[in-house]
């Protein structure tokens, strides 16, 4: 089913039709804009025709200086059985030819007040965030002072737990069990949870719980950057874990891979500090501070000065 049909950007951005209203379901497939001023001066070797089309000043300006021959032709070019939607930015007068040109195709010919680049602007940000690749992974996200931490783990692990004690301690729940992720950007992974179990905590033995009823509004968020990864998992014994900190885990979300730390689960660790602790640590890392590469470059000095004395 697709992601965006043309009827959406219609609503959304008030847009008055003006012919081919019957096109008003086709598909919209790609984010990018087209601005098709050489097609209308007649070269359409390379025409991006199943992206929607922007006329604006510019281009129907240029259209005066055509034949009446002319402008029927590459009106009816213009208009093909995939193109989602041509719009009309300035409310300005449009061709005839193009009306009836769309008609005959069933592409919808839009019309919009807004200026040219101001509308490609607005259009391109929805369509990029309509259309960005997606994921679902079986989580809880968190808001912890500004970093949307993404606690992972195997079922029963203690994640939704965590979580609610992450609440408590006034941080906010973006998604609980089931996160979606959308690529908006090249390493810009945003979070949210799925319309069902918004602002939802599923906790054993006490079951749903509604977090913006019990604690507020200030204790959810509808959506947020995943920036880290919290992997809880039962400690076992025989596995060396990293205690100084100089390891860095990845885990890859779509294109994108997102700095992992593994907290071993076990009775008398309070994993909610320890996370907090863990954001408050990271956000340090992204101002300079690495206590971690401190601590070994004083050690390493240590150690070279104990060799010098002797």
């Amino acid at each position: 089913m697709p992601k965006v049909r043309t009827k959406d950007i219609i609503e959304k951005f008030n847009l008055n039709i003006l012919s081919g209203e019957e096109g008003i379901s086709r598909s919209i497939t790609v984010s990018d804009l087209s601005r098709p001023g050489i097609e209308i001066a007649g070269y359409f070797n390379y025409y991006p025709k199943e992206r929607v089309q922007l006329l604006g000043k510019t281009e129907l300006s240029f259209l005066e200086q055509l034949t009446t021959e002319q402008i029927t032709e590459r009106m009816e070019r213009l208009c093909t059985d995939i193109t989602p939607a041509i719009i009309v930015t300035r409310d300005m007068e449009i061709p005839e030819q193009l009306l009836e040109a769309s008609e005959r195709a069933g592409v919808p010919v839009l019309s919009s007040p807004m200026k040219t680049t101001r509308l490609a602007s607005h259009l391109t940000n929805f369509l990029e965030a309509k259309l960005a690749p997606t994921t679902a992974i079986h989580g809880v996200l968190v808001d912890i002072y500004g970093i949307g931490v993404l606690i992972v783990g195997k079922s029963g692990v203690g994640k939704s737990e965590t979580a609610l004690e992450l609440v408590k301690r006034g941080h906010r729940l973006v998604a609980d069990d089931c996160v979606e992720i959308r690529q908006e950007d090249q390493n810009m992974l945003i979070g949210n949870a799925p319309e069902l179990i918004e602002h939802l905590l599923e906790i054993r033995g006490l079951g749903i719980l509604n977090v913006m009823t019990l604690f507020g509004a200030g204790a959810v968020r509808s959506f947020k950057r995943v920036t880290l990864v919290i992997n809880l998992e039962i400690w076992d014994p025989q596995k060396q874990y990293d205690r100084l900190g100089l390891e860095e885990e990845k885990m890859r979300i779509i294109d994108s891979d997102v700095p992992k730390l593994t907290v071993p689960v076990r009775p008398g660790r309070n994993l909610a500090v320890i996370i907090e602790v863990a954001a408050m640590n990271f956000r340090l890392k992204l101002l300079g501070v690495n206590a971690a590469e401190q601590f070994t470059n004083k050690l390493a000095g240590v150690i070279e000065d104990g060799h010098g004395e002797e």
